[in-house]
């Protein structure tokens, strides 16, 4: 089998349509979803301590941006050790329901996929195979285990997707942003093992997300992710350009460059030929 398959999962974990609203401010609470748990700390801040009142910070970077949908065109390229020319990548968001994306090389498409809160599904054209999991394969190509369709969506929208809770997590603010930092080690249990992770996020001064990286403290595994050049589009922010770095017993690295944004619905077909074979998941 080709990388086709491999280079869609791995843009359906990391690809850059990253979205976030301006937060609406409210007097004394902040509605914190299971990604976040917020501690009643209201102490004043010493300028030259760490922020213990994070409420303002949360309020910013939690809530979801509002839409019904997003397409995103990017430029992608890969670097895998193995020749992967620039991709033409169309992205579709459908909130709460499905990822799309379709792939193409010199105009000629490659490979198409779907990600539905039930699993993941690819196919490689060249190749004329398939593949339909649950979300066990993603999280094996990033090198974690917590990836499902909540956290892949919060991904794709601009949202932590690891748990953080405010008394394990360091927040300090300096001329560049605003830096969040595990203080202990992050233990993410599945059901088949547990792994701790160092997780540190930076964010500019408009709370537009920087940066994320995750560390096994157990292993070589990384994921480090980069964003820059955020716009501002139908009230949303976006980010033009990301960089997705891999490490493990294998390194990879992906560089995402957006072109075009639309909040238009659009077709999404799905279909597997009768002449694919699949490949099992092991």
């Amino acid at each position: 089998m080709k990388n086709w398959i491999i280079v869609l999962l791995l843009l359906f974990a990391v690809t850059s349509c990253k979205t976030r609203n301006a937060a609406k401010k409210s007097k004394n609470s902040i509605k914190v979803d299971s990604t976040f748990v917020l501690e009643n700390d209201q102490n004043p801040k010493d300028i030259n301590e760490p922020i213990r009142n994070k409420l303002p910070f949360f309020e910013h970077v939690i809530p979801m941006p509002h839409f019904e949908q997003i397409k995103i065109n990017s430029k992608v390229n890969v670097e895998t050790g193995s020749f992967i020319p620039t991709l033409d990548a169309t992205i579709y968001i459908e909130k709460d329901k499905k990822v799309w994306m379709n792939l193409q090389a010199f105009i000629i498409t490659v490979a198409r996929g779907m990600a539905t809160p039930e699993g993941i599904k690819g196919q490689d054209k060249t190749s004329k195979t398939y593949i339909d999991s649950d979300f066990d394969y993603l999280n094996n190509l990033l090198n974690v285990n917590f990836i499902d369709y909540k956290s892949l969506e919060k991904i794709l929208i601009g949202r932590t997707f690891v748990k953080v809770n405010d008394s394990q997590f360091t927040l300090t603010q300096n001329s560049q942003g605003f830096k969040m930092a595990s203080n202990v080690n992050q233990k993410i249990v599945t059901d088949e093992k547990t792994r701790e992770y160092k997780i540190v996020l930076n964010y500019d001064t408009n709370y537009d997300l920087l940066n994320v990286n995750l560390k096994d403290v157990l292993s070589p595994d990384e994921l480090d992710v980069s964003y820059s050049n955020w716009e501002e589009i139908n009230g949303i922010r976006l980010p033009r350009n990301v960089k997705i770095i891999i490490k493990g017993s294998k390194s990879s690295q992906i560089l995402l460059e957006n072109t075009k944004f639309d909040f238009s619905r659009m077709d999404t077909p799905y279909s597997v030929p009768s002449s694919y074979k699949k490949i099992e998941i092991k």
